[in-house]
């Protein structure tokens, strides 16, 4: 897959260093990864939710940080929409960021 937006991922990793390791290895199994559909994310990672226009939910650093990644499936691409601490994803619309 290609992640656009990484940026976003060591900037917040700078921020929160306890986050650092756990957003590096996610890039690095995400960018490895084919998903052509949710259900192979599924697969690969239970814990991740699905949710509509595409976005998945993944928790990071066993639910302290939430990322939101928007797929284009047959492009194989993702996009960073969102990445924050569980407090941050509480106040938003997760199917609108």
């Amino acid at each position: 897959m290609r992640i656009i937006a990484r940026k976003q991922l060591v900037d917040f990793g700078q921020q929160h260093p306890e986050a650092k390791g756990a957003l590096d290895s996610w890039w690095l199994y995400a960018k490895k990864a084919d998903w052509g559909c949710p259900q192979d994310i599924k697969n690969a990672l239970p814990k991740a939710s699905i949710i509509a226009n595409n976005r998945v939910v993944f928790d990071i650093c066993g639910g302290s940080y939430r990322l939101i990644v928007q797929f284009n499936y047959p492009y194989r691409i993702g996009y960073i929409r969102f990445i924050g601490t569980h407090a941050a994803y509480d106040k938003i619309d997760v199917k609108g960021v």
